[in-house]
């Protein structure tokens, strides 16, 4: 597993090490060997996260994360032969600043808020959306089930 950081610095140690141990459950929860899978991910203010949701989306407004996929769909990163060769996956950018306030929003930690989009992005890279409702369970369901392993589940959520 390869996360290509824009900034080093822009997590701590304990937060890089989440962010991997979370990549890998996503990679194992999706069938793929962590060890051949990479990304890039860069941790942007509002304003930067802005102008590239207006460049690549034509929306004009600071969201929490985007994600740019290598792959056009899930078949085509499914017929990806791996043996042996890195597969970049596709970037993932975060915005702290919507990472804070959705924080406090939601009542929990910071960390657990960057996590969680962190997760979230990456079943995007892995072909998941959630424009109709079944697709949004199932995107739901795994981010939920990845966040539990990392000992990072919502307060008060139910664990099955």
């Amino acid at each position: 597993m390869t996360i290509y950081f824009d900034d080093e610095n822009s997590v701590n140690e304990q937060t890089a090490a989440l962010m991997n141990a979370a990549a890998i459950s996503v990679c194992e929860e999706e069938g793929f060997d962590p060890g051949n899978i990479s990304f890039s991910l860069s941790i942007v203010d509002g304003e930067s996260i802005r102008q590239l949701n207006k460049e690549y989306r034509g929306v004009d407004s600071v969201t929490d994360v985007l994600s740019f996929p290598q792959f056009d769909s899930e078949e085509d990163l499914s017929d990806w032969d791996m043996e042996g060769e890195e597969l970049m996956i596709g970037d993932v950018v975060i915005c702290t600043d919507r990472a804070k306030e959705q924080a406090e929003e939601f009542g929990h930690s910071y960390e657990r808020e960057l996590i969680y989009l962190f997760v979230h992005s990456l079943f995007h890279l892995f072909g998941y959306d959630h424009m109709e409702e079944d697709d949004k369970k199932v995107m739901r369901a795994k981010e939920e089930n990845v966040m539990d392993r990392l000992g990072l589940a919502r307060e008060g959520q139910m664990v099955n």
